[in-house]
């Protein structure tokens, strides 16, 4: 029992439990299956090793460490532009000792100060200084005396010191003598006022001298010049004018180089222009000079004379001294000079003209306005004067109505200068009422010019309308009986202004004509089962939208619809008259100025020109081809443009068909009405030939143009035609002849033969998956490629994660730090205004006790 209680008390006594525990703090032994280890088989040379051996919290410390030296110094200076760059050497470098640090940059500072300059002085010794200063230069200084020192002759100056700072200026005067024994004894010291008058008589001295010689140098120039004249008569020798001349002759003519030297400097320089004025600018002025204009017109139409406005000099008498006398202009006249005597004649007639007026106004102010007329004329003589300058008066106004007369109904006759624009078309039509088509053009521009959008805000919409009823004045003229074509071509100008000024306005009004105009075809149709032409007014609207808008657009508003009007009208409209067919050929005329630049197909065109062919021919010949909708093969209107009459056909001669012609046709004669129709068919060759150089390039030329080559070789009649239709039907056919087949017909594809059964076997790659499958070089290192570059990423998308996170805790960090701070000066500050109140209540409580 004894030996037991010993080893207990051995086992849990003081001295044997500190032992083990100071070395556990001592050393921290790992656990050997917590240690990660990479092993590597073999080594390869120029690869890194991955054999990283530590605990598991090891890489996570030295990430952390690495940002924050990297990435929280970032963060905490992103708000900072000034950077200081601590560049002493050897600062941050902890394994140099200080005595090193010091020795190095003791040999840059020699280094750097060391120049060029002493490149050639290897024998000179360094030169040593103390406090910035050399210590030769201080060894060379004498003892400078210190006021301050504490020396025996303390306060003591000496005697050449004291007379130059004490004596009053008399020290500088006088000599300063080594020795003044010797001085006393040759010659005493002279006085200030002997000193003084001693300088006043050398000045005077110097000035004398001066005189004496500016006075013998102005004796020297006089004679001087005197024995110049003599010598220069001597000299002076005039040569005759006969040597003078042909000396003058003998001068080298100047070269063509110094002739242009001498123009180009007498030529005018550059003067710098004025600048260009903005479209408001020339708006304004505009209508300024339109109102001014006006303003003449109206005062020449009342009757006003501009001369009886001006006033006229008034009287003046003979005791007037004229002291309110101002000038207001100059009217001096400038003097010119012009060759010829008419000039002087006139200037003659003119001073003739001003005196007579200047004796007819003395005349005047002589009888009614004179003040030394005698105080001794009758009264009856004063009268009579009276009663004869009325009647003078009255005879002047009288022939100055007579005059006027005439102006009054000129200027009544002129087309007002300013005019607004009309509210409804009523007012318009009335405005352009009874005038010509120069006069109509010339309103236009002044209704455009007086209310430019640019002067008034309302002036926009006003000219927006304009643009309307322009449009419907233009529709009326086409549907009159005699329409007014030429009236029409000069206002679509106006019309083409106010198209660029408001185009959407313009857009909307087309778009809103064009679809009326297609709504009554559709209606039409669905009442009636057939469709006719339009009227002129739309054939000319449509002519209109080519000239207004763009028509080579892929899409367009305006021009869009107004191409499947077109195409609607050469296929749903019927041929049964002449008429019909001249609007087809102007439609078709259109096609082709719409698509000139685009190139676009356009099968309804081919469709109705094969078909006004058709309707050409006789009905015997009108087979063995296929005609389009609206054109049968049979039917009363097959021989629409078939000439039969042979005198006709001789008479022919070749004319453009105008437009015009649609309204005469019922009043023209057999023979007219036979020519057009030869006119229509000679259209028809030359359209055809315009198709064909049009769509050249297509593939399936030949065959869309296939059906109107068989028609002409093989149907039409030529020889029945004249000689000039004859040339324009060879000039078609030879057109359409030689277009180059340039590609091949399009063909569907036939179906793929099917292969005969073959005994080889089939064989299927099987797909291994988890294996990389082997492949071409290239793919392999594609698939390296990728698979690295998703290794990369995923490795980058982690790090970018893992500072985000570190940024998120030290934005948290500092919010805590920011908020504890905050919470404990709040305490703190509770905490003194606890106290201050308990000491206030104290206080409160003694003096209520006492």
């Amino acid at each position: 029992m004894g030996k037991a209680a010993k080893r207990k008390k051995k086992v849990s006594g003081p001295s044997t439990a500190k032992g083990p525990v100071k070395s556990a703090m001592a050393v921290v032994k790992s656990n050997p299956f917590e240690v990660k280890v990479n092993r590597q088989k073999f080594d390869i040379l120029g690869r890194k090793t991955k054999n990283d051996v530590g605990l598991p919290g090891v890489s996570r410390s030295k990430a952390i460490k690495k940002r924050n030296q990297t990435l929280l110094k970032e963060y905490k200076e992103r708000e900072k532009t000034n950077v200081f760059k601590d560049k002493r050497f050897g600062e941050y470098n902890t394994k140099i000792t200080p005595e090193e640090k010091m020795i190095r940059r003791f040999a840059l500072e020699r280094q750097q100060n060391y120049g060029k300059k002493n490149i050639y002085n290897l024998n000179e010794d360094e030169e040593l200084t103390h406090y910035g200063q050399s210590l030769a230069e201080i060894e060379k200084l004498n003892d400078i005396v210190d006021s301050d020192s504490d020396t025996e002759e303390t306060g003591a100056l000496s005697a050449e010191l004291t007379a130059a700072h004490f004596g009053g200026g008399g020290g500088l005067l006088r000599k300063k003598v080594s020795s003044e024994q010797q001085d006393e004894e040759e010659e005493k010291p002279k006085s200030r006022k002997e000193l003084l008058e001693e300088m006043i008589a050398k000045s005077k001295q110097e000035k004398q001298e001066r005189q004496t010689r500016r006075e013998s140098a102005l004796e020297l120039t006089e004679k001087l010049d005197k024995d110049w004249k003599e010598i220069q008569t001597l000299m002076a020798h005039k040569t005759p004018k006969s040597e003078r001349k042909d000396k003058e002759v003998e001068k080298p003519k100047p070269d063509e180089y110094d002739m242009i030297v001498r123009e180009l400097g007498f030529e005018m320089k550059a003067k710098p222009s004025e600048r260009l004025k903005t479209e408001e600018e020339l708006a304004k002025e505009e209508q300024a000079r339109l109102q001014k204009l006006e303003a003449d017109r109206l005062r020449r139409m009342r009757g006003i004379d501009e001369e009886a406005n001006k006033k006229r000099p008034s009287h003046m008498s003979a005791d007037d001294l004229a002291d309110g006398f101002i000038l207001d202009k100059d009217d001096r006249r400038l003097l010119s000079y012009k060759e010829g005597e008419e000039e002087d004649n006139e200037n003659e007639e003119e001073s003739q003209e001003e005196s007579a007026s200047e004796d007819e106004e003395d005349d005047d102010a002589a009888d009614g306005h004179s003040d030394i007329e005698s105080d001794l004329e009758s009264e009856g003589e004063a009268a009579e004067t009276n009663e004869e300058t009325k009647h003078k008066a009255n005879e002047n106004e009288s022939q100055n109505v007579e005059k006027l007369d005439p102006e009054r109904e000129a200027a009544k006759s002129e087309l007002p200068y300013t005019f607004a624009v009309p509210e409804s078309y009523e007012t318009f039509k009335s405005l352009l009422a009874g005038r010509t088509i120069e006069q109509q053009l010339i309103i236009l521009e002044r209704i455009q010019k007086c209310n430019h959008p640019s002067l008034a805000v309302g002036n926009k919409a006003k000219l927006e309308k304009l643009f309307g009823f322009l449009l419907e004045y233009i529709g009326e003229l086409a549907t009159l009986d005699s329409p007014e074509l030429r009236t029409i071509d000069k206002l679509v100008l106006p019309l083409y202004n106010l198209c660029q000024m408001f185009p959407e306005a313009a857009s909307d009004s087309v778009k809103f004509i064009l679809r009326d105009a297609a709504h009554d075809l559709e209606e039409v149709i669905e009442v009636k089962g057939r469709a006719t032409f339009p009227g002129l007014d739309t054939l000319i609207y449509l002519k209109i939208v080519s000239l207004l808008f763009p028509t080579s657009d892929f899409w367009h508003p305006v021009v869009t619809p107004a191409f499947m009007y077109m195409s609607q009208l050469l296929t749903k409209c019927r041929i049964t008259t002449l008429q019909d067919v001249i609007k087809g050929l102007f439609i078709c005329c259109l096609f082709l100025e719409y698509v000139s630049l685009s190139r676009r197909f356009v099968p309804e065109l081919i469709n109705f020109l094969l078909g006004v062919l058709h309707i050409s021919l006789p009905k015997n010949q009108a087979q063995g081809y296929t005609v389009v909708h609206p054109f049968t093969p049979v039917g009363k209107n097959l021989e629409l443009l078939l000439v039969c009459d042979k005198e006709d056909l001789k008479s022919w001669e070749k004319q453009n068909v105008p437009l015009s012609i649609v309204t005469r046709l019922k009043e023209a004669s057999r023979t007219e009405i036979n020519h057009t129709r030869l006119s229509c068919l000679a259209l028809c060759f030359d359209l055809i030939k315009k198709c064909a150089s049009l769509y050249e390039s297509l593939p399936s030329f030949h065959e869309i143009m296939h059906p109107v080559r068989k028609l002409l070789t093989q149907h039409m009649p030529v020889n029945e035609y004249p000689e000039k239709m004859q040339e324009w039907y060879h000039s078609a056919l030879k057109e359409l002849e030689n277009k180059e087949k340039h590609y091949t017909p399009l063909i569907c594809e036939k179906k793929k033969p099917v292969p005969l059964k073959q005994y080889t076997p089939k064989i299927v790659k099987v797909l291994e998956f988890g294996k990389k499958q082997a492949g071409s070089k290239k793919e392999q290192e594609r698939k390296q490629l990728i698979q690295r570059h998703k290794r990369e990423l995923k490795g980058a998308i982690h790090e970018i994660r893992k500072d985000n996170q570190y940024l998120a805790r030290m934005q948290l960090s500092e919010i805590m730090e920011r908020d504890a701070a905050r919470k404990r000066k709040v305490k703190e500050l509770l905490g003194s205004l606890a106290t201050q109140e308990g000491e206030w209540k104290a206080m409160k409580r003694k003096k209520w006790q006492n």
